[in-house]
């Protein structure tokens, strides 16, 4: 019964994702593909003037309902959080927010908008702007 009620939900997050859509200004970016399944993510973030706090997150991209769904979720998740919490995410929490087993093939899937994320935040590794 629980899992069909987090499948519900991942399918409510593919079919209306929230923060999708493009971010002017943005601070940070990170981009991210999945070949294998044709998920592209485009993280952005939009920080307070300190570059402390993500006052706004948006992502763009195309891919699987797992793909999507999953950056929605982050994205929720890391809404009004400091930068600092948000580079604290890891591998797990985006599981946890999908609450379904994964089969192997599905983690580069849920992944993608976490590395997107993780090159945003530090774009110094990423070589993203900002």
């Amino acid at each position: 019964m629980a899992y069909d009620m987090y499948q519900e939900i991942i399918l409510q997050h593919y079919r209306a994702p929230h923060h999708f859509g493009p971010l002017d200004g943005a601070d940070r970016t990170g981009e991210e593909s999945n070949p294998l399944c044709g998920d592209h993510i485009t993280l952005r973030l939009k920080l307070d003037a300190a570059q402390e706090r993500i006052e706004e997150v948006r992502f763009e991209g195309d891919g699987c309902a797992i793909s999507l769904a999953s950056a929605s979720m982050l994205t929720d998740a890391i809404a009004g959080k400091t930068v600092a919490e948000a580079k604290q995410m890891t591998r797990d929490d985006v599981f946890g927010l999908l609450g379904i087993p994964l089969s192997p093939a599905r983690v580069k899937c849920a992944l993608t908008g976490f590395v997107a994320l993780g090159k945003a935040l530090h774009p110094e590794y990423a070589g993203s702007p900002g």
